[in-house]
């Protein structure tokens, strides 16, 4: 369980950089791109975390 919580910490960073990216990108196609980074990681990161959740996972 610590690798998912582990992981799901970095997912949730990784989508916080790229947030930050695509606010400070001068280029749209960058901007665009690290948007939609950002909101995969965070899709990413919301499965971790259901699964962790989920009724008969060790936590």
């Amino acid at each position: 369980m610590k690798d998912m919580k582990a992981h799901l910490e970095k997912l949730r960073l990784e989508a916080e950089e790229c947030e930050l990216i695509s606010k400070l990108a001068t280029n749209a196609t960058k901007k665009s791109l690290f948007a939609k980074l950002a909101a995969h990681h965070r899709t990413l990161a919301d499965e971790v975390e259901r699964t962790m959740n989920a009724p008969g996972s060790s936590t």
